[in-house]
């Protein structure tokens, strides 16, 4: 059974309990929480919100279990103390709430020596905090820019081992030019969490492809799907809908409601 789960980036005009009320709507399993109320910044909007991580947790309960993960606009390749410092604001968060990983970016536009230096920099500073305050939340690195395929996330996890992969299934695909199943069975033991989405090849204002409702576009679903079950894989798998970066998307509600009309997951 697959835990299916959604990206809050399908709802940006949502608040929490909008969010999980959607969750709820679909019988997912959980969501991912990138935006809420119009803001990625997560650690404001729950401090305006509910004022403490102990109040947030008090007021969700047992739905506390149904975030799956915050995400952070970290980057492991350029970036900057400010950066870790704003990262490190959503620890008091997830900790409190159990979320169990903090989705953070390769970033960088190639995998050089350069940048992997760079990113193992990162991962090597992140899991000394770690260890040095005891955190059980830990990372997921998502394959959105530098990692676009399997040899270049091998690379990766030679060099900075421990280091969980958010597979963003389209992006290999598209960006990398991979079967989504050679790259699943080149990665697949490294994978704690899967994106997928729907798309065409029409050009739209920001890519050479356009998203389209779950079930209506071209992206190999099925196999993947069955890829992931034959392997018992046990992470989320999350419809990013990127209606956040991407307005001309229909709402997120109508696509889940696509996705289950067209048997898409």
């Amino acid at each position: 059974m697959l835990r299916r789960t959604f990206s809050s980036l399908g709802c940006p005009e949502l608040d929490l309990d909008g969010a999980l009320a959607l969750v709820a709507k679909h019988g997912l399993e959980g969501a991912e929480l990138r935006v809420l109320g119009g803001t990625v910044d997560l650690p404001a909007y729950f401090t305006a919100q509910f004022g403490s991580p102990a109040a947030l947790v008090a007021k969700l309960g047992a739905e506390s279990r149904r975030i799956v993960a915050l995400d952070t606009s970290l980057k492991l390749i350029g970036n900057t103390p400010e950066e870790r410092e704003q990262f490190l604001q959503f620890l008091p968060w997830a900790e409190a709430l159990g979320v169990p990983r903090l989705r953070v970016f390769d970033g960088g536009s190639g995998l050089d020596e350069t940048t992997l230096a760079q990113a193992v920099d990162t991962v090597r500073w992140w899991q000394a905090m770690r260890r040095e305050r005891g955190w059980r939340a830990d990372l997921m690195v998502e394959t959105h820019d530098s990692l676009a395929n399997a040899a270049a996330i091998r690379r990766f996890a030679m060099a900075a081992p421990g280091c969980a992969v958010l597979w963003d299934s389209q992006h290999t695909w598209l960006r990398g030019g991979e079967d989504p199943l050679v790259t699943w069975a080149a990665i697949r033991d490294l994978v704690v969490h899967v994106h997928v989405k729907d798309s065409i090849d029409v050009p739209s204002a920001k890519h050479s492809w356009t998203y389209v409702l779950p079930g209506t576009g071209r992206f190999p679903i099925a196999p993947l799907l069955a890829a992931l079950r034959a392997d018992a894989f046990a992470g989320p798998v999350s419809l990013e809908w990127e209606r956040l970066w991407h307005p001309y998307l229909p709402t997120l509600d109508a696509a889940l409601t696509a996705a289950t009309q067209n048997r898409w997951w």
